[in-house]
């Protein structure tokens, strides 16, 4: 059954706001290593526990590593002090080795994907997503989504539109009720994972693969394209060093998550199903 994001009405799936169906935890009370992530009569949505417990390994952490005081108490509502934010950035730098991308790196990365830096590149575009919720049946639903999208390719030019029509059935933004239609995009109205499928490329037409996001999984169809004008590498070095900086730094994050979670107790919450939710 089609269901849509609480977004107010307006697609937010270009952007780097999340449109997943939301679902709401119920009790028993969740917790790491005994301490409670929300008050008795909280009630928090999945992914904001899913922060609240990353937090607390974090802060916990920078107890035992001496960073921070042992009378620090853990946060109330979701707000943690001042000292511990403080602590927490000092125990990341700490432990996170992030080496700093050489000329090379950064050469080999502009190379890859020169066009994607191009500037005033836009597409005009339209989605079907299928939102992958806690707790859903992802094999069934990417069955059901390679499907659809079969159905649409199948379609040859000059037929009936069967975007539109599929987009309002199944699509869970939205951008369904209006087709799927998104408008025109540039690179920075669509989260990254959607921008690195989309633009500096040629391709127009529904595009013969899902887009997987932090969202779900997308089916789109490129209307039109407006090439932009491609920089050279030398204006771009400085962004392209920031872009593989906070890849590794996202990597190394996760890695080091897990290993605290895997040291910790944790009740009432699954990390193992969150995607590094401190740094989506």
């Amino acid at each position: 059954m089609k269901t849509n994001c609480n977004s107010g009405g307006s697609c937010q799936c270009a952007s780097n706001t999340s449109v997943v169906e939301r679902e709401v935890v119920e009790f028993p009370m969740a917790s790491v290593n005994g301490v409670a992530l929300h008050g008795p009569d909280e009630r928090l949505e999945v992914e904001a526990l899913r922060q609240r417990a990353c937090t607390e390994l974090l802060r916990q952490a920078a107890q035992q590593a001496g960073l921070l005081s042992a009378s620090d108490l853990p946060a109330v509502q979701g707000a943690d002090s001042a000292e511990s934010s403080s602590a927490i950035e000092a125990l990341l730098e700490r432990e996170l080795l992030i080496p700093e991308p050489d000329d090379a790196a950064c050469r080999r990365h502009f190379e890859a994907g020169a066009a994607r830096y191009a500037q005033g590149e836009r597409i005009e575009a339209r989605h079907i997503l299928f939102a992958v919720t806690p707790g859903a049946d992802v094999v069934a639903l990417r069955q059901h989504a390679e499907g659809v999208l079969l159905e649409l390719r199948s379609h040859g030019p000059g037929e009936a539109d069967g975007f539109a029509a599929a987009a309002k059935r199944w699509s869970n933004c939205p951008s369904g009720a209006q087709g799927g239609d998104l408008g025109w995009l540039e690179s920075r109205d669509c989260a990254s994972e959607l921008s690195r499928e989309l633009f500096g490329k040629a391709e127009v037409g529904v595009l013969p693969r899902l887009v997987h996001s932090r969202f779900g999984l997308h089916l789109v169809e490129v209307l039109q394209r407006e090439a932009g004008t491609e920089q050279p590498f030398e204006a771009l070095r400085g962004a392209i060093a920031q872009t593989l900086r906070q890849q590794v730094f996202v990597t190394a994050l996760r890695q080091y998550l897990q290993a605290l979670a895997g040291q910790a107790r944790i009740e009432g919450v699954d990390l193992d199903a969150a995607d590094t939710p401190l740094v989506q």
